[in-house]
Order: C-alpha cells, then sequence, then structure tokens
C-alpha cells in the first residue's frame, strides 16, 4: 500500500508558491488550448474554399469544446503532487475526446505538459512508459472521418515528435537538478571536512600546549619543590646552605616564568611573531643531570655515541623534553636513588635513528603491572609518535623503570610541522 500510495503520489510538501505556479501553467495550458482551437486552422488557412478541400472545418467554440479543454488541461494544477493521475487523466482525456472535438483541433498542450512535469518527477523508467503511452495514443487514437488522411498522418507525427521532445525536457531538467544537487551536497562535505579538520587541528594544538605547560611546570615546581625542603631542613643549622637554596628556588621559579611568558607571547601575538628564547636542545642535558642531582639522585649522563650534528633539531629538542619529563616522572613518583640517561644514534642513513635511554633504582614495576599512566608518560608516548618513533616503559635492570624512545632521523615532511 505504501509503495502504490508513493508511486501515484509525491511524498514531498509544495509551498503555496509552488502550487500558484501550477495554477498559472494550468490557466496558461487552458488559453493557449482555447487559441489553438478557434483561431490556428482559421488564421493558418483563410479561405473557407481552401479547408472543406482540404477537409477541415472552421471551428467554433462551444460550451462542451471549452469543457473539454478545461479536462484536459485544469488538473495540471496538482501535476507536481501527483505526476501520473494527472498525467493519465490529461492523456486518456485526450484520447476519448478527440472525435468529438474534431480531431487534430484539440490541443495536447495539457498532456505534453503533464509529461513534463512527470519525465523531471520521477524515475527515468517511468519516463519512458510515459512517453510510450504518449505516444501509442497519439498514434492509434480515433480521428474523424471526413479529415484529410495527409493532414492528419502529419500532425500524428508532430503529436509523437513533441511526446518525446517533452519527454526529454523533462528528463534533461532532472538531470541537472541531480547534478546540481550533487554539487551542492559535495560543497557541503567539503565545508564539514574543512570544519572537521580546523576542529582537529585546533585540538591538537590544545593538546600540544596542555603538554608543553605540564613540561614546564611540573619540572620547575618539582625542583622548587625539593629546594625549599632542602633550605626549610637547614635554616637552622647551615644557613649558608639554606640560602642558597633559596637562591635556587628563585632562579628556578624565575626560569619557568620566563618560558611560560615566552609561550604566552606565541599565542597572544598571532602573525606578528613574538620574541622568544632559543629552543632548547641536548646542548642542556647538563641542566637536567643536575636537576636529578640536586634531588639527591646519583645520575650518569652518556653520550658519547650522540652525533647532534646529523640529528635534525626538531629530533633533538623532542629528545630534550622527554628526556626532561622522564628526570622529573622520577623526582616525584619513583623514589629512586640512582639514575643513567644515555643518548646514541644508531644505524646509518637512511635507516639511522636517535634512541634515548632513561634507567632508574626506583620502586619500578611488577612483573605484570604495566606501564603507569601518568601525564609525564602520556607526553613523552605522544611527542615519540609525533616524529613516528617508538616509547616503551619497561622493567629496568636496576629493578626500577626504564624509559626508551627510538626516532628515526628520516622524517616526512608533515613529521615536524609544527
Amino acid at each position: 500500500m505504501t509503495d502504490m500510495d508513493s508511486f501515484f503520489r509525491q511524498t514531498g510538501k509544495l509551498a503555496a508558491i509552488d502550487w500558484l505556479i501550477d495554477a498559472v501553467i494550468a490557466a496558461g495550458a487552458f488559453g493557449f488550448s482555447c487559441l489553438q482551437l478557434t483561431l490556428a486552422v482559421n488564421l493558418l488557412i483563410p479561405d473557407d474554399f481552401m479547408r472543406r478541400l482540404m477537409g477541415i472545418r472552421a471551428v467554433v467554440p462551444t460550451g462542451v469544446s471549452l469543457a473539454a479543454i478545461a479536462a484536459v488541461t485544469l488538473p495540471l494544477v496538482a501535476r507536481r503532487r501527483f505526476p501520473w493521475p494527472v498525467f493519465l487523466w490529461t492523456i486518456l482525456s485526450w484520447g476519448l475526446l478527440q472525435t468529438e472535438m474534431s480531431g487534430i483541433s484539440l490541443s495536447v498542450a495539457g498532456p505534453l505538459v503533464a509529461l513534463f512535469t512527470l519525465a523531471a518527477e520521477r524515475s527515468r523508467g517511468e519516463a519512458v512508459g510515459a512517453c510510450a503511452l504518449a505516444a501509442a495514443v497519439f498514434l492509434f487514437a480515433p480521428t474523424p472521418p471526413d479529415q484529410a488522411r495527409v493532414l492528419t498522418q502529419l500532425t500524428v507525427v508532430q503529436n509523437v515528435a513533441l511526446a518525446l521532445a517533452a519527454a526529454f525536457a523533462g528528463y534533461g531538467l532532472r538531470e541537472h537538478q541531480d547534478r546540481v544537487q550533487a554539487f551542492e551536497e559535495r560543497a557541503l562535505a567539503a565545508e564539514r571536512t574543512r570544519e572537521t579538520e580546523a576542529e582537529r587541528r585546533v585540538e591538537a594544538e590544545r593538546v600540544s600546549i596542555a603538554r608543553e605547560v605540564h613540561d614546564i611546570t611540573a619540572h620547575s615546581l618539582s625542583a622548587v619543590s625539593i629546594q625549599a625542603a632542602a633550605a626549610e631542613r637547614l635554616v637552622e643549622r647551615d644557613p649558608a646552605a639554606a640560602k642558597e637554596a633559596i637562591a635556587e628556588v628563585r632562579r628556578t621559579s624565575k626560569a619557568a616564568l620566563e618560558e611560560i611568558r615566552a609561550m604566552i607571547g606565541v599565542l597572544r601575538s598571532g602573525d606578528h611573531g613574538a620574541e622568544v628564547a632559543p629552543t632548547e636542545g641536548t646542548e642542556r642535558m647538563g641542566d637536567v643531570v643536575a636537576y636529578l642531582e640536586g634531588a639527591g639522585i646519583e645520575t650518569s649522563l652518556a653520550m658519547e655515541a650522540y652525533d647532534r650534528a646529523c640529528v635534525p633539531t626538531f629530533i633533538d629538542v623532542a629528545l630534550f623534553g622527554i628526556a626532561r619529563e622522564a628526570a622529573t616522572n622520577i623526582v616525584r613518583h619513583a623514589e629512586a636513588h640512582r639514575a643513567a640517561i644515555a643518548l646514541t644514534v644508531q644505524g646509518a642513513a637512511p635507516v639511522a635513528w636517535a634512541q634515548l635511554t632513561v634507567d632508574d633504582d626506583g620502586r619500578g614495576l611488577a612483573a605484570s603491572e604495566p606501564a603507569p599512566d601518568h601525564h609525564g608518560l602520556v607526553g613523552m608516548r605522544e611527542r615519540a609518535r609525533l616524529l613516528h618513533g617508538s616509547f616503551a616503559a619497561t622493567r629496568s635492570p636496576w629493578g626500577g623503570v626504564r624509559i626508551t624512545v627510538s626516532i628515526p632521523l628520516t622524517q616526512t615532511e608533515d613529521s615536524h610541522g609544527r
């Protein structure tokens, strides 16, 4: 029942302006048919003798003829809401009234408009079927016995050709509308894709900024906390050492504030550029060692197999950031006494890679315990994956945690787009 209803009736709703347009078209078809009925033959062949010779009678409008024209054309008001019923009504009405209205004098404007609408609104198969039905009616509709044979044949050929033209025009309009709709949908999809990509980039940048702020604050505040605790212990028995610890607190906090100000300056400056300090790389690894030793952790640093000249700057900076974050985790969570940091370059171009290893003898991981999911580890993992590298947090030979990061030195162009 639903399929039959959708076959005979369009599911879309028409606005008031659509009904008004269809009413104007129906009235136009009615007026055109009236003019054709009364004027076409009389104007084209004004001589009465010639008309009689050709078997054509002058048509005088009557109430019956006007009613017949109305029956064939006025249903066009509902042509878009009910394309099939309107087409069937107009074409069959035309065929049945053809003999009564002197054959060719009854206009085919109504059936042609209905056929055009059906071809434009329905599928290709339905358009072909409707065109075939219209052609059959035009070909086999009865003709008046007193009509000239040649003129009747010409009129039949003309009507069939007009039916084909109306069907092709309606189908062409449908194809054009489908293409326009497809273009609009692709444009909307592209716009949504751009918005999604922009949101993704904003989210990635937000995570990146959060990671940088976390690195700065976690590292610096851990150092401040350690030095403050040392100052508190030494303030009475060794005031000079306590004073030095407090001075270190001041220096560390000042450096952290400068880094945060530089980052905020970049965010505020837009396209004008902000004044920032040089990027920190592995040449500052001594600061990481000093930070660990300041927390009472015996630390060794091995960089003999690390050649900074062959390591791209963005990889060198990332390795330093990961090492600094690993040191912060050791101080804050590991309760370690020893730590070892090693930087190496392994392999040869084009398959060389830089590797960072950080070991401690802290609390470590149980045999079945997964790596802790602290923000620091998440940040280190994200840094490594951003550069197509690998990250692993495993049990150290010393009983603590081993951080291993390997980053290939041959990067794609988008690996360091930030």
